[in-house]
C-alpha cells in the first residue's frame, strides 16, 4: 500500500501529513532550521540530561565559559528512527558540527518530501539516510550510537515494532557507554504507561517520562552508563546557554518538570 503524503501550509508553517489530520512534522518557513513542534524540542532535552549527568559524574561540562563548544563529547554518533519533516535531523546537523547522523526511514516518499519541501541537507559525509525498517535496522546493526531518537508512526499514529520490549532491549544494546535514548510516545494512547514500563524494563529502571505536552505527546528518556544526577538549577543554566547558541528554548520544559514535581528535591535522576 502506497503511503499518501500531503504537504500543507498555514500561517507560515509547512506541515507533513500521511493522508490524515495527524501532523507528522512541521517547519516554519522563515526559520527552517528551528524546531517548530513542542515535542521535538523536548526530545532535545536529552542533550541537557547527558551533559548535566556528565558534569555531575566528574566529566567537564559541555558549555564552559558559556560557549557552545563544537568539541562537545556528546553526541558524536546519532541514530534517528523516523525522518518526518527532518526537524530533529536538521537541528543536530546545524548545531552539532562534529556529529555523524544516521536516519532510518521506512518510506522513500518521506525522504523525497523532506528534501523537496523541508530542506533536508544532502551531505553523505555527515548524514546517512537508510530506507528500511527501524526495528530491523537496530537489531541487525553492529554499530553503537551516543544518542538514539525514536519518532516513528504510520498514518494511524501506530508505532508497530518500535514500541516493544525487544526493540527497546536492542536499542540499549546499541547505545555507547553514557548513551541516551529519547522516544516520542502519544500520551493520549491507552498504552502510554505500558510503553514507559517496557522502556523501564529494558533499561533496568533507568527511564523517565516527562509530563505530557499540550499536543498529547509524552517524551520518555532512558540512559546507559554513569548515573545522571543534576539539579534543575544547573539544567536551567545549561538551557539558557543552549537557547543563546541555537535558539532552542527548553526553559518552559524545565518549568513544567518543576511544577509537576517530577524531580524529587529539585534533582533530576536517571
Amino acid at each position: 500500500m502506497t503511503l499518501s503524503i500531503d504537504i500543507r501550509e498555514e500561517s507560515g508553517v509547512r506541515t507533513l501529513h500521511f493522508g490524515s489530520e495527524w501532523i507528522q512534522g512541521a517547519m516554519r518557513i522563515a526559520r527552517p532550521w528551528n524546531l517548530e513542534l513542542e515535542y521535538t524540542k523536548e526530545m532535545m532535552a536529552s542533550l541537557l540530561l547527558r551533559e548535566g549527568g556528565g558534569a555531575a559524574a566528574g566529566h567537564p561540562p559541555a558549555y564552559p565559559s558559556r560557549v557552545l563548544r563544537e568539541e562537545s563529547r556528546f553526541p558524536r554518533r546519532v541514530l534517528l528512527i523516523g525522518l518526518g519533516a527532518a526537524s530533529l535531523t536538521k537541528f543536530l546537523y546545524r548545531n552539532y558540527l562534529l556529529s555523524k547522523l544516521t536516519v532510518v526511514e521506512i518510506e522513500p516518499g518521506v525522504v523525497a518530501a523532506a528534501r523537496q519541501f523541508f530542506k533536508l541537507p544532502e551531505d553523505p559525509r555527515r548524514l546517512k539516510i537508510v530506507i528500511g525498517d527501524g526495528a530491523e535496522f537496530v537489531a541487525n546493526s553492529d554499530q553503537t550510537w551516543d544518542l538514539i531518537l525514536v519518532d516513528g508512526f504510520d498514518a494511524n499514529a501506530r508505532t508497530g515494532a518500535l514500541d516493544t520490549l525487544p526493540f527497546y532491549q536492542a536499542v540499549r544494546a546499541h547505545l555507547s557507554n553514557d548513551g541516551m535514548m529519547a522516544v516520542n510516545i502519544l500520551g493520549r494512547s491507552r498504552g502510554f504507561r505500558a510503553s514507559v514500563d517496557r522502556i523501564r524494563s529494558a533499561f533496568d529502571g533507568r527511564a523517565l517520562a516527562f509530563p505530557s505536552c499540550d499536543s498529547g505527546n509524552t517524551i520518555a528518556f532512558a540512559a546507559t552508563g554513569d548515573p545522571i544526577s543534576v539539579a534543575l538549577g544547573d539544567l536551567k543554566e545549561q538551557a539558557t546557554v543552549l537557547k543563546e547558541k541555537t535558539g532552542l528554548n527548553l526553559l518552559p520544559t524545565l518549568a513544567r518538570l518543576e511544577q509537576a514535581q517530577t524531580c524529587a528535591g529539585g534533582v533530576l535522576e536517571l
